[in-house]
């Protein structure tokens, strides 16, 4: 089949990949040339395992194509997915005018029949209102469709290929008929493809992220009343991780969750609730709790150093939201380094994927290391905001050399206690025991 997909940011390049790598011509669109251009040349413009290899098979196989021409695209396909920006506005709803736009721009332009699917996070109603635009120019035939996509970042391209379910919501028989035919790869494997209607389908992706930041802040809850009552929470994780009704996942403590989904989603579906006289007073608590988690550790660090943290050398570790992206929307690292710097201190960062985002913002506001220990090189202390796995079995011993003081504050517990405290750190963690040196 051939489809295009408007938009290739993070949801549209790895849907677009994936759909050319099953077997269909994929025209992807976007309106900078020079990423268009560079991805013709085979640039894959973000970082996520596995995707390089995918993109430039399906290239080299003449089934993955790059353009900014969208009529060229629209008049080739039969399907176009929308994977466009729905950023939060100031009052923390979705912003649907890339998407509002795009659906414009169909309707002028298209000449026969077309499937739109929203592939794009959005408000429960948004297909109404793609619909409804599109209408608006045309009076040829056509279906809107809601597809949300549940894509986790670093495990993109094997969620992609891998999906645990397809969620698909169409009111048109014709429609689903087509979307079957798209995710008849997945179905032959046992993939359930789940049909309902649009809003259902919107409000699934809305009420999946959601629910998954209300278990994330529910054990960032547990594991600071951890410290306070001496229990250790990756024992606690366990016990009720072993329960299948709870799952171990979603279960890591830490400080806070961030990323270009989760904060925005719960943000627009609190949002969403109050335009119609309800408040999401479990999400309103949920994000209330991440602002606070997400800076934990600088009350400790501030007491570890008798309340005053001028002029200290702070090394951090990972800056991006997560590891295996490059990902910094509403990471923690940026939190963390924006109050640290308030306070006086000077930061070193180390991050190799995501530095160069970071610098956009930051600028010169914070020093960037070559590698790990560089960014160690006389700290005062090490701060770890980003569970990338060169830091999982690190040197102590050249650590302790490295640095003016052994100090360790960890945001995503990545070492077993009995590891800082055989090597005479100062370790603080998240809902566990101080390690003392």
């Amino acid at each position: 089949m051939n489809i295009t997909i408007v938009g290739t940011g993070y949801v549209g390049l790895v849907t677009g990949t994936t759909l050319a790598e099953l077997g269909n011509s994929v025209y992807c669109v976007d309106i900078d040339e020079k990423k268009v251009e560079g991805m013709k040349n085979g640039v894959v413009p973000i970082y996520e395992p596995n995707l390089e290899e995918m993109f430039l098979r399906n290239i080299q196989a003449e089934r993955l194509f790059f353009t900014t021409n969208l009529k060229e695209a629209l008049d080739k396909s039969e399907v176009i997915y929308l994977a466009l920006p729905t950023p939060p506005g100031e009052d923390g709803s979705a912003d649907l005018s890339y998407v509002l736009k795009v659906a414009n721009n169909i309707g002028e332009m298209m000449t026969e029949y077309k499937v739109v699917v929203n592939k794009s996070t959005v408000p429960v109603g948004t297909a109404d209102k793609v619909r409804e635009v599109i209408a608006s120019k045309t009076q040829i035939p056509f279906d809107v469709v809601s597809n949300p996509e549940f894509l986790r970042e670093g495990f993109a391209v094997e969620d992609s290929m891998n999906p645990a379910r397809v969620v698909v919501g169409a009111s048109s028989e014709k429609a689903q008929e087509i979307m079957a035919k798209i995710y008849q790869p997945f179905t032959n494997t046992g993939v359930p493809i789940i049909f309902m209607d649009e809003k259902s389908s919107e409000l699934t992706k809305y009420a999946a992220n959601s629910f998954l930041a209300v278990k994330i802040t529910f054990m960032n809850e547990i594991a600071n009343y951890c410290e306070k009552v001496g229990a250790d929470v990756d024992k606690v994780r366990l016990g009720m991780g072993s329960d299948d009704r709870i799952g171990h996942r979603f279960l890591f403590p830490g400080i806070g969750y961030g990323g270009s989904c989760f904060p925005k989603d719960v943000k627009a579906l609190i949002k969403s609730g109050k335009q119609e006289d309800f408040n999401f007073q479990i999400l309103e608590a949920t994000e209330n709790v991440n602002i606070a988690q997400k800076v934990i550790l600088v009350s400790e660090i501030e007491k570890y150093f008798g309340g005053n943290i001028e002029g200290k050398t702070i090394a951090m570790w990972g800056l991006a939201f997560k590891a295996n992206t490059d990902d910094i929307r509403e990471a923690s690292s940026l939190d963390n380094i924006a109050l640290l710097l308030e306070k006086g201190a000077k930061i070193v960062a180390y991050d190799s994927v995501a530095e160069n985002n970071v610098k956009k913002i930051l600028g010169d506001k914070i020093q960037y290391a070559k590698n790990m220990y560089e960014a160690l090189e006389n700290a005062d202390a090490l701060f770890i905001a980003t569970e990338w796995p060169e830091f999982k079995n690190p040197n102590f011993e050249l650590m302790a050399k490295r640095m003016n003081n052994k100090v360790i504050f960890d945001g995503r517990n990545m070492y077993p206690l009995e590891i800082p405290e055989q090597n005479g750190f100062y370790y603080k963690s998240i809902g566990r025991k101080t390690v003392l040196n």
